[in-house]
């Protein structure tokens, strides 16, 4: 087996396309691809980082800003309507992780 070093250029192209490619199927939604490049999603990391109590406090400020004045203002209300429940749902989740408590 080889070492790092000795990988051609063609297969360094390959590696790296394989890890940056973006699709026409790009779910704006449930999984932008923007928020999911490298090996761990955003949404993760922020749980990771701030723990389940200050992320359900993230994602409620989401929810806010996509039914708030944003929704009507931004030209495209269904999507963040939909945007707004995927944040619901990661709150509940994650709130039932916590058992429903605040801290």
């Amino acid at each position: 087996m080889g070492s790092i070093n000795d990988a051609s250029a063609a297969e360094w192209d390959l590696a790296y396309t394989s890890t940056h490619t973006t699709t026409t199927d790009n779910d704006v939604v449930n999984k932008p691809a923007h928020y999911n490049v490298g090996s761990i999603e955003t949404i993760d990391y922020i749980i990771d980082v701030l723990g389940y109590h200050d992320a359900i406090s993230y994602c409620h400020g989401n929810l806010i800003k996509y039914t708030g004045t944003r929704l009507w203002e931004k030209g495209n209300p269904i999507q963040d309507a939909e945007k707004a429940r995927w944040y619901l749902n990661k709150m509940i989740e994650l709130m039932k992780k916590t058992k429903g408590t605040n801290w």
